[in-house]
């Protein structure tokens, strides 16, 4: 039996919620099955139909692996220089690692960089097994029916948690994506009443610079206030 493993992410540019990774395994004689319930990349389905296909995919697949990295963990990497290309090479190999445990794949990653062969030698260097079969392209979301799988799983996985934050906030702020207006005047509020909850990465420059105009508004309304004393 061959086995394949397709690998991508959800939450890579979100100022909110965390960066989730999926890798799906099947056996190669599946790929017709995947076809047949409609995988494709992700972003051209709809949050209902991609909650069922994903069901269906956990139906066809041999193993699933999904790593949340929360916003918490993704601010402490990068304090210490730690980029997120380098955070998802080592989640990712992590998950190659993990899905071959128990069979032998040919990993499929989507490039997610404008160099996918530097991003491949990233990923390889925090393997353990470094004999694992790995193929790195741009856009194999659209390509590799496996790598589709995996990005259905992501952005499901990510679009629930995503959810959960609002019924607990009791609001809606959007897709928690710095071009979403929802998602920067929710921060804008959580910054105004000095408390930025966890799930906000604050070592985003979106989550920044709205700490810093909030900070030069304060100074500013300080002297103002101090002037006509």
């Amino acid at each position: 039996m061959t086995f394949i493993t397709g690998i991508d992410e959800a939450g890579r540019g979100a100022v909110i919620g965390p960066l989730v990774i999926a890798g799906v395994t099947i056996n190669k004689s599946d790929e017709n099955k995947l076809k047949e319930i409609g995988c494709k990349d992700s972003k051209k389905l709809s949050p209902k139909k991609r909650e069922k296909i994903a069901k269906k995919i956990e139906k066809i697949a041999q193993k699933i692996v999904i790593l949340r990295i929360q916003p918490c963990t993704i601010d402490d990497y990068r304090s210490t220089g730690i980029n997120l290309d380098k955070i998802e090479a080592m989640k990712m190999a992590q998950i190659i690692d993990m899905s071959n445990d128990e069979y032998k794949t040919v990993t499929y990653v989507d490039g997610l960089t404008q160099n996918p062969k530097n991003f491949e030698k990233k990923i390889v260097e925090y393997l353990n097994k470094k004999e694992s079969e790995l193929v790195v392209r741009n856009h194999m979301d659209e390509s590799v029916l496996v790598v589709s799988a995996a990005s259905i799983i992501a952005k499901t996985e990510r679009d629930s948690i995503i959810e959960d934050i609002k019924k607990r906030v009791d609001m809606d702020f959007g897709v928690g994506y710095p071009h979403d207006e929802r998602t920067i005047k929710f921060i804008e509020n959580c910054v105004k009443k000095n408390n930025i909850p966890v799930y906000i990465r604050k070592s985003w420059v979106t989550t920044q610079n709205i700490i810093n105009k909030s900070w030069q508004k304060k100074v500013k309304d300080f002297f103002i206030k101090n002037k006509y004393k």
